[in-house]
């Protein structure tokens, strides 16, 4: 299309030119597919800069006795182009919202959409119970290394040289052997390390992940975690030991829930013994269950860590998370727990 020129003469502002311009605008105008087409085609045939717009402008330079002719000859095109503006704008924007209605329309006789939502794994979830617990009697957390020294995992707890657990068949060593590193079999160095590391009295626990080289089956698994703890101040006696736990007990199993001790040996407690809960809610009924050791630590731990044991004493204890979690709450397969399935921990509900 040829643009009008503002300096049109009088000839040029002639049906046949209006006609030429209105026919090519109405054709603009209904094959816009979409508003927004449509208003491109409203800046080429009815903006400043169209063929209607400069006719209108070439008015002006028309003899007097041919401007209400040819003024009415444009007017009328002008109002017939917009006349078919407005109403194709009106057809696009009902045919545009009608489409909208339907890709957003809802069939209430269709079945539900169910979104599967996460849970935080209970192994976690109990891990920060028996955390609270403690917080709650006034101790505190502490944390260490899983990749070990040998002396922190072994010798500084009183381990003989040749005690079976540092064979490779019970614990994995990491090359080269000579660098003296294993992956911790218990959280026990994390409390050498309170005992170099913090001022007396110390009151610590230490939860975390251990490992041994155990098949995984219904039972064991090579990845666990291990919850332990240590108190070390002056005149700490078995029965501060017994009170302690007992407590504990009563926090995680009910109030019904006591405990007994049954003598053990450990390298790193003397005396040592067997912690057995009473659990009051147990599924097949109330009954004794192994939960883990304890005892008063030993004087030579003590001295490792530079602490003179006549004039401190204390006691320590551990049991397994995942044993625990078995028994209280009926888990019978340790494959549950490592799977990831999360199905497993939606049983437990969504605990923020």
């Amino acid at each position: 299309m040829h643009p009008v020129k503002l300096s049109l003469v009088s000839a040029e502002i002639s049906k046949s030119t209006v006609a030429s311009a209105v026919t090519d605008a109405l054709a603009a105008i209904a094959a816009a597919p979409d508003s927004g087409a449509l208003k491109a085609v409203r800046t080429a045939h009815l903006g400043d800069a169209s063929p209607l717009a400069l006719l209108n402008a070439a008015l002006k330079d028309l003899p007097n006795d041919q401007k209400a002719a040819a003024g009415k000859l444009v007017g009328e095109a002008r109002g017939q182009v917009n006349g078919a503006y407005a109403a194709r704008e009106t057809q696009l924007v009902e045919a545009e919202r009608a489409a909208q209605l339907a890709a957003e329309a809802v069939d209430v006789t269709a079945a539900p959409s169910h979104v599967r939502l996460g849970a935080r794994h209970p192994l976690l979830l109990m891990q920060e119970e028996f955390c609270d617990a403690f917080v709650g009697m006034g101790w505190e957390i502490a944390e260490g290394p899983e990749l070990e020294s040998e002396w922190f995992n072994f010798d500084a707890l009183n381990f003989d040289e040749d005690h079976p657990a540092r064979a490779m068949q019970d614990t994995f060593f990491v090359e080269p052997a000579d660098a003296h590193l294993v992956l911790r079999t218990h959280t026990s160095p994390v409390q050498v390390r309170a005992l170099l590391g913090r001022e007396l009295p110390v009151y610590v626990l230490a939860p975390g992940r251990v490992y041994r080289t155990d098949e995984l089956d219904a039972t064991h698994t090579p990845v666990f975690t291990q919850i332990e703890g240590l108190a070390i101040d002056k005149g700490l006696t078995m029965a501060h030991l017994r009170g302690t736990l007992e407590h504990a007990a009563r926090l995680m199993f009910g109030e019904g829930a006591k405990i007994r001790l049954r003598p053990n040996y450990f390298p790193f407690t003397e005396p040592s013994a067997e912690l057995d809960v009473w659990h009051p809610t147990f599924a097949g009924g109330a009954r004794w269950i192994e939960w883990g050791g304890c005892g008063m630590v030993n004087a030579n731990v003590l001295r490792a860590a530079g602490i003179d044991p006549d004039e401190y004493q204390g006691f320590a204890f551990g049991m397994g998370v995942e044993r625990t979690l078995m028994f209280r709450n009926q888990v019978h397969d340790m494959h549950d727990m490592v799977e990831g399935d999360v199905r497993f921990s939606q049983q437990f509900g969504m605990v923020i």
